[in-house]
């Protein structure tokens, strides 16, 4: 168990940390202190972190509680805390007094990502992820041929663009749709949809282990968009941004120049179509300034028209006026005031400036007129300073123009557009123009007409070194008139404005896009992120998480600015920031990069779990490549590719790559233009194959080997990082385990240049790593094969044929091809460091290896590591002999324990402290921590399976194990303390921790931890190979719960069944270590643990039967379950079986279901075994031969089974009536006196066996009201009298074998005598048998007719197409209550039930009762449904306190394997579809199971949860019918 992580923010007055990164995982505990300079101060704390059971919302902000732990006024311990549960991102603020606000910050907090059909989680450091073009994967049953790759490869996420339709431009990020899929992944006759999308993302998430993300676009929308045509108020047009107005002037005129250049207009002024040099670009700038700018004179939009200004000001001199200086306060200054509908020369001055500025020196008309004269000269200087200004833009403008043009059509690296034509302009249009353009001076008038100048839409794009924080679109940037937009003229930008009452259109159908987009995918990319509107993002992001709580975002900044990053990560809670190994300009940097981006450096201190936060950068997401940056093969080399993946893949961070670079694909595949399909999957495509791909495909068996690597490093905990410059070309990265002390080197030459035309050195200096080399993990390189060169295939994305991946994997150094020596050299005392001598480490290659302790520390284990060899081969390495091995070890372990049987397995491995207890022990308590589980081995497994994988040596586990031989001596003790086989293992123990504890006690827990697990697996082994071939060749799963038949069976220091008959062969016997004398030791099966595990309780008739089946006939412990079923058949009375069993002596027979299980036992036995019938001959000794003898030792009256199983029916057609013996609080304190009276019939009508009174409880639901104070005590909460569903269901059963058997000649009984009115009468079980059958839908079905004749209480029906509970209980609400009882009859008698309407109340059952875990055990519409169970809780209410609701809504698990059976039992009934769809219903509810199981310290199923499977802490925590009924489900399957 770790300690809760708890961080501690200490606030100071004054320090806003806006800018600073906290980053956090859930379940951590924020806690803030009070700085120095706040202590003594009435602080409050502020937080958006929704309140318990609150939803999040960004503005709403409560105040923290303070924890004062010293109670004292002293505030240096004061405290206020967060429980962080949910990720995103939360802000914080703190004041005192009257300050609202004198500090704050954000808390990010990652989301858990959680993939695989048991929903396990995938931490953020073994992410592997890869990027698709979605528009290049084909139609949507094609993906999955495509997307194996990306299985195949070892990633374990894929990124999606976005699957949206696409704009004209077919640009992965202009969607002219964001709500609708895009069309072309539905073939002709298909129509695919989001629901289709989600379930192939939810199978691959489930079968794949792999999940998905999709990308986001808020920032624009393709400009062919049908519904911002609709909408033009969503985009900035020059009716609500009327500022654009200058700029589109421009944008059109360049329209018209491209016309001119490409109709040839301008060829005789030196500037041709074709634009091939400076010259022509020189020509571009002539034309500019000769005959654009002059004739759309831009200036005219900024100026003041002089005279009518000069007019005004005329009028208020001759008027008198005076300034108003409280307008002016003061200022002297006359500007121009920007005409906001941006006219020309629509602008003014403040006249209240201007009456301040110029004063005229008196009245007269000359003084006015000078005053005047001063103004227009002032006037002409702001209209020129205005000009100047404008002709700041226009030349910047020129450059940016030059700048596109000579990028577009003339540099190399360009796309060399060719002409200028009208598809292709000279410049990108910065505007859409939806309208027949005529002459410019036309088009130009149309800025007056607003129903048409509100559709000239901005088009989006991205401003290199622009701040990040502003809009570009927004009045007070001149980005559109300077030309500075790297335009993307396939989109619009959005206007969002300040909230949604600015734009309500353009975000609720945002919003509905973001959750549609959360529904279907674990994440985003957010596109475009750096100049997406903060305010837009994060109330998307809001709308996306409340979908989905652990939303995964990432993003791609292009700041420049971590502290601006931060604004970013913080405002939206990205969880990882996307970085490239492409911008390290070479391998030192690429190296810089690894060291950066995660881990701790080697040989941090392990940190305590409560500690201050301290700032943190982004989580990374380190990509070799990322999809829209250019291709690595083009700019360094196709050799390159293998080692720099190799240095991404050994950061501590997510990683990732993009689809084309493992095959090697020598261009960047384009976003825009790019139109092939990506290729397939096929393990025997050929190499010239461009349609398929395989691991010999490129890179691919490269990249998959360091994919698994990645991500066994951040499971297995090597979050330390080193990083070694060897020289300019060799990088190598340690990652480093800090609790095992276990590394992995890889070493990666580089090869920025091709080495076929750069000369790479020969000298590779060696290497010295500290440690012992156990392996090669890897090495590889990249090398050519004859398969023909690379040409561009027409239909499928295809990469370079002639390039390979030379690859081993975990070989020994000795066969490395790589390494030409090894030697080992000392440094000081006791360092030693292996110096590596590189033979082949040629440019392009990689090797890594794995290095463990040194040599001192080898040798002393190496005795040690000899004998775990058996266990494990790794353990050769290092590993010695011993000349003087004790006898014990000479033989392997398998051998020792081969002679064990199960009971003694039961020993070995399990016994809670009761079971120890009663044999005079105990479990082995932890001084400071707990007691284990289990006195066996599986105590100490589960917490070391806890330990171990975040090797927690801090452990207090491993903090005993370091101070002392305490519970070293614990395990070999305890062992050597029985008797025979087991001595045997306890000496085995005993012998390897001779050495044990002789090695250094630091390394002690790794060692007993293989000891442990050796001895374990082996011990596992043996068990399986005693059981049944279903086990035997069963899934983990199975064997997980065929493991509980080990852990519920067992033989306690006294016998806890009643002997069997002498006269019966194979029962085992032992002397008795109290007595001295013979007696038998047969296994009896507890019914759960810990409650029901010794003594008294340990043994129930119902617990047995329900269980024996899944835990003995399906294990194939067949021996013990004759012995099982024979000893409870001698116990026989008032033809029951016991409820309690108490060895026969003591057993209480008040119950009426455990002899139908018996029964059903007993038939299943004679199914399920071969030559099973011969337990019906098999001798039972009756304890009880009459209802009132007195018990009777074994042998003095035996029977065959086969009449006793007769008596059992034949007493229950007669009538049982009876009083318990000693009935009162002796046997029962809380048991009202009617209670005793036992009443067990069958009805002669219907065939149903019934019985019971509302004061007693004789099926399973057996709660009995304990509490006085609300009046339950004495009151069964669940009754069930009358005939009860699943006893009638056992019956019919029962009947229908034992006609069968009669037929066979194997029973000789074919009919039950009834005494009636002093006449002897018979009844044919055939008939009995079809009694039943023709009256259990009759009476049981609960029809949808309302007027059903055999609807004995219509008023009280509340669900149609269900089953009662019962029928004719004394209570007859009672009979109508939804429970799942009636499942259990379906499974045993299903030939009672139409199959439509057993479907039906199986769906029924499935809505209203299935849980995570258990069943419901009672319909939560019921008005006395409580799903929590609290035995300990006495109050008023009657229909909770003490448990009383135990039955009413606590989840039981044993139900639910009848259920899952009943569903797959009809299913099958119901065609090959329904029957695969229950399936994956079974599949996934087991999946919850087995995930319980795994994480188990009990290594069991509980026996209930309270509702929505939570914890219930009075329940067993493994119950033998719940893992019984679970493998059952699996066996049927």
């Amino acid at each position: 168990m770790t300690a809760k992580q708890v961080r501690v923010m200490v606030l100071n007055d004054m320090e806003k940390l806006d800018r600073t990164l906290f980053r956090m995982e859930q379940g951590y505990e924020l806690q803030f202190r009070l700085g120095p300079t706040l202590q003594g101060k009435h602080v409050h704390v502020h937080t958006n972190y929704p309140a318990e059971g609150e939803r999040f919302e960004h503005h709403k902000f409560h105040a923290l509680d303070w924890i004062n732990p010293t109670e004292r006024e002293d505030d240096s311990d004061k405290f206020c805390t967060l429980d962080l549960k949910i990720s995103g991102s939360y802000q914080y603020y703190f004041g005192h007094g009257d300050k609202e606000k004198s500090g704050g910050g954000y808390i990010v907090v990652d989301p858990v990502l959680r993939v695989g059909a048991d929903n396990h989680v995938l931490p953020l450091d073994c992410i592997s992820i890869q990027t698709y073009l979605s528009k290049c994967l084909g139609p949507l049953d094609e993906w999955l041929d495509r997307l194996r790759v990306t299985k195949e490869t070892g990633y374990n996420m894929i990124h999606f663009t976005p699957l949206q339709t696409l704009g004209e431009s077919r640009s992965c990020y202009s969607l002219a749709d964001q709500l609708e899929l895009n069309p072309d992944f539905s073939p002709p006759g298909q129509t695919y949809t989001w629901t289709d999308v989600g379930n192939l993302v939810e199978k691959i998430k489930n079968e794949w282990n792999m999940l998905c993300i999709t990308d986001v676009v808020y920032n624009h929308t393709a400009a062919n968009s049908k519904w911002i045509k609709k909408h033009p108020e969503c985009g900035y047009n020059l009716v609500n941004s009327p500022h654009l107005k200058p700029a589109w002037v421009l944008d059109r005129a360049l329209w018209h120049i491209t016309c001119a250049i490409a109709d040839g207009k301008y060829e005789d002024r030196g500037l041709p179509a074709l634009i091939q040099n400076h010259e022509h670009l020189h020509a571009i700038r002539g034309v500019l300034w000769q005959d654009v700018f002059p004739k759309i004179k831009l200036w005219e939009f900024f100026q003041v028209k002089v005279e009518p200004m000069v007019e005004q000001f005329r009028d208020l001199l001759q008027s008198g006026a005076k300034p108003d200086r409280s307008k002016t306060e003061g200022k002297q200054q006359l500007k121009i005031i920007q005409d906001p509908q941006y006219r020309r020369f629509g602008n003014t001055v403040d006249m209240n400036s201007a009456l301040e500025t110029f004063v005229p020196h008196g009245n007269s008309p000359g003084a006015i007129e000078d005053c005047c004269n001063w103004l227009r000269r002032r006037l002409e200087e702001l209209n020129n300073e205005q000009y100047h200004e404008i002709r700041h833009h226009q030349e910047q403008a020129t450059n940016c123009i030059d700048g596109t043009v000579s990028y577009d059509r003339i540099a190399d690296h360009g796309p060399k557009l060719g002409p200028v034509t009208r598809k292709h302009p000279l410049v990108t249009r910065y505007f859409t123009f939806p309208f027949e353009s005529a002459t410019l001076e036309q088009d130009l008038e149309l800025i007056n007409q607003p129903e048409k100048s509100c559709h000239f839409l901005a088009h989006n794009g991205w401003v290199m070194g622009d701040d990040p924080l502003r809009n570009f679109a927004e009045p007070g940037s001149n980005v559109y008139i300077r030309r500075e937009l790297i335009c993307w003229d396939d989109s619009v930008k959005l206007r969002y404005g300040n909230g949604p009452e600015d734009c309500p259109y353009l975000w609720a159908h945002m919003q509905k896009y973001t959750e549609i987009t959360a529904k279907h995918f674990v994440g985003v990319r957010l596109d475009n992120c750096h100049s997406t509107p903060l305010h837009v993002a994060e109330a998307m992001l809001a709308a996306a998480r409340s979908v989905r709580p652990n939303l995964y975002v990432i993003a791609e900044l292009f700041t420049g600015s971590e502290l601006i990053d931060n604004v970013f990560v913080n405002r939206l809670g990205i969880t990882s920031l996307i970085r490239e190994a492409m911008s390290a300009g070479d391998s030192h940097e690429e190296g810089r990069l690894v060291y950066r981006y995660g881990g701790e450096p080697v040989g941090a201190f392990l940190q305590p779990s409560l500690r201050p936060l301290v700032p943190s950068i982004a989580h990374a997401m380190f990509l070799d490549v990322t999809h829209d940056n250019e291709c690595p093969i083009q700019i360094r080399s196709v050799y390159d590719s293998l080692p720099s993946s190799a240095i991404v893949s050994m950061a501590c961070c997510a990683t990732g790559s993009t689809r084309g670079y493992d095959e090697l694909v020598p261009h960047q595949i384009s976003v825009v233009s790019e139109e092939r399909f990506y290729s397939k999957w096929n393990p025997q495509a050929k190499p010239s194959s461009p349609e398929e791909v395989n691991l010999q495909s490129g890179i691919i068996a490269g990249k998959l080997a360091l994919n698994r690597l990645h991500q066994e490093l951040a499971t297995k905990g090597f979050n330390q990082v080193f990083v070694d410059q060897v020289d300019e070309d060799i990088v190598a990265v340690t990652r480093h385990c800090p609790s095992t002390h276990q590394s992995v080197v890889a070493v990666c030459r580089t090869a920025f240049k091709n080495p076929k035309h750069h000369r790479y050195s020969n000298e590779v200096p060696s290497m010295c790593i500290p440690g012992k080399i156990e392996e090669v993990v890897l090495e590889a390189r990249t090398v050519e094969r004859q398969t023909g060169s690379y040409i561009k295939d027409e239909r499928s994305i295809n990469g370079m044929p002639g390039y390979t991946v030379e690859i081993k994997e975990h070989i020994q150094l000795k066969d490395s091809k790589v390494v030409r020596q090894a030697g080992v050299t000392s440094r000081g005392r006791s360092e030693y460091v292996q110096e590596i001598v590189f033979e082949q480490l040629t440019p392009g290659s990689v090797i890594a290896f794995r290095v463990s302790l040194d040599p001192k520390s080898q040798e002393l284990v190496g005795v040690l590591r000899h004998h775990l060899i058996q266990f494990n081969p790794l353990y050769k390495a290092g590993s010695q002999t011993d000349p003087n091995t004790p006898d014990i070890l000479k033989s392997p372990l398998t051998e020792i324990m081969s002679k064990m049987t199960l009971a003694d397995m039961n020993a070995l491995l399990f016994r809670c402290d009761a079971e120890e207890k009663e044999d005079g022990g105990g479990c082995y308590n932890i001084p400071g921590w707990k007691p284990l589980k289990y006195g066996g081995l599986q105590g100490l497994l589960s917490v070391m399976a806890d330990v171990r994988p975040k090797n927690d040596l801090g452990h207090p586990f491993c903090d005993n194990l370091r101070q002392g031989d305490w519970m070293i001596d614990y395990v070999s003790n305890r062992l050597i303390s029985h008797r025979g086989t087991l001595a045997e293992v306890g000496q085995w123990f005993q012998a390897m921790f001779a050495y044990l504890k002789h090695i250094p006690r630091y390394l002690i827990p790794c060692y007993f931890d293989a000891i442990l697990v050796g001895a374990y697996t082996t011990a596992l082994d043996v068990t399986f190979k005693q059981m049944s071939s279903f086990v035997q060749n069963g899934s983990t799963f199975v064997k997980l719960l065929a493991l509980g038949s080990v852990q519920m069976c067992a033989v306690g220091r006294f016998p806890a069944l009643p002997p069997l008959s002498p006269a019966l062969s194979d029962v085992p016997y032992r002397v008795s270590e109290i007595t001295m004398q013979k007696e038998q030791c047969c296994v009896s099966l507890a019914a759960g643990l810990p409650h029901f595990s010794a003594g008294i309780f340990r043994c129930w008739g119902r617990d047995t039967f329900i269980a024996l089946r899944g835990l003995m006939l399906v294990t194939g412990r067949h021996l013990e379950a004759r012995n099982i079923i024979l000893a409870f058949a001698g116990t026989l009375r008032h033809g029951l079986i016991p409820n309690l069993l108490g060895e026969g002596v003591g057993a209480r027979f008040n119950c009426r279901d455990a002899v139908w299980w018996w029964l059903q036992c007993i038939q299943d036995y004679c199914t399920m075994v071969p030559s099973g019938t011969d337990i019906l001959q098999c001798p039972v000794s009756r304890m009880y031969p009459t209802d009132d003898s007195k018990p009777l030792t074994a042998g003095t009256v035996d029977q065959l089974l086969y009449e006793v199983i007769h008596e059992a029916m034949e007493r229950h057609m007669q009538g049982i009536e009876f009083r318990e013996r000693n009935a009162g609080p002796q046997i029962d304190c809380n048991m009202r006196d009617e209670g005793f009276n036992i009443v067990a019939k069958v009805n002669p009508d219907t065939g149903f066996v019934y019985g019971g009174n509302r004061f007693n409880c004789g099926t399973w639901m057996d709660k009995m009201g304990e509490s006085e104070r609300a009046r339950n005590k004495g009151i069964p909460a669940t009754p069930r009298d009358g005939s009860a569903v699943e006893i009638v269901g056992l019956c019919k059963s029962a009947l229908r074998w034992l006609v069968e058997l009669h037929k066979q000649g194997l029973f000789p009984y074919n009919s039950v005598a009834i005494h009636k009115d002093g006449k002897q009468l018979s009844m044919s079980y055939e008939e009995w048998d079809r009694k039943i059958q023709q009256n259990f839908e009759k009476m049981f079905y609960v029809s949808h007719d309302p007027n059903d004749p055999n609807e004995k209480h219509p008023e009280l029906v509340h669900k149609r197409g269900i089953y009662k509970d019962s029928y004719g209980a004394s209570s007859p609400w009672c009979d109508y209550q939804l429970r799942p009882n009636f499942s259990i009859a379906m499974v045993v008698a299903p030939e009672l039930f139409t199959v439509e309407h057993a479907w039906e109340a199986l769906n029924i059952a499935e809505e209203k009762l299935l849980g995570p875990l258990g069943m419901k055990t009672l319909d939560p519409d019921d008005m006395v449904y409580c799903g929590v169970y609290d035995n300990s809780l006495d109050n008023d209410n009657y229909n909770f306190a003490r448990g009383f609701n135990y039955h009413q809504g606590p989840e039981w698990l044993w139900p639910i394997g009848y259920f899952l059976r009943a569903k797959i039992n009809f299913a099958k009934k119901l065609g090959k579809d329904t029957y695969d769809k229950t399936v994956y219903l079974v599949k996934n509810v087991l999946s919850r199971h087995y995930v319980h199981m795994e994480r188990s310290s009990w290594k069991g199923l509980p026996e209930l949860t309270n509702e929505n499977g939570q914890y219930c802490s009075f329940s067993c925590e493994t119950q033998a019918w719940s893992l019984a009924t679970v493998l059952e489900v699996l066996h049927d399957l």
